[in-house]
């Protein structure tokens, strides 16, 4: 199963690991990256927590193409 979105697996890939790397930061040093630069919960903010949060609703169907590669080699 061949979706070719290999731009779209990117993208959402790139915006998870920013936000990953962002949490990192609010637990290391609770430092928020995203409320530094365009303000604590404002509406730009938000936006960008809420990609956030698309692009790791859309990672979890990697795990479909993962179970289905797996199932294609055998």
């Amino acid at each position: 199963m061949n979706m070719n979105n290999k731009g779209l697996d990117y993208l959402a890939l790139t915006v998870a690991i920013i936000g990953a790397i962002n949490w990192g930061l609010i637990g290391f040093f609770s430092f928020d990256l995203v409320a530094f630069i365009f303000g604590n919960m404002s509406w730009l903010s938000r936006i960008i927590y809420a990609v956030v949060g698309i692009a790791g609703l859309y990672i979890i169907t990697f795990y479909m193409y993962a179970g289905g590669a797996a199932k294609e080699s055998q």
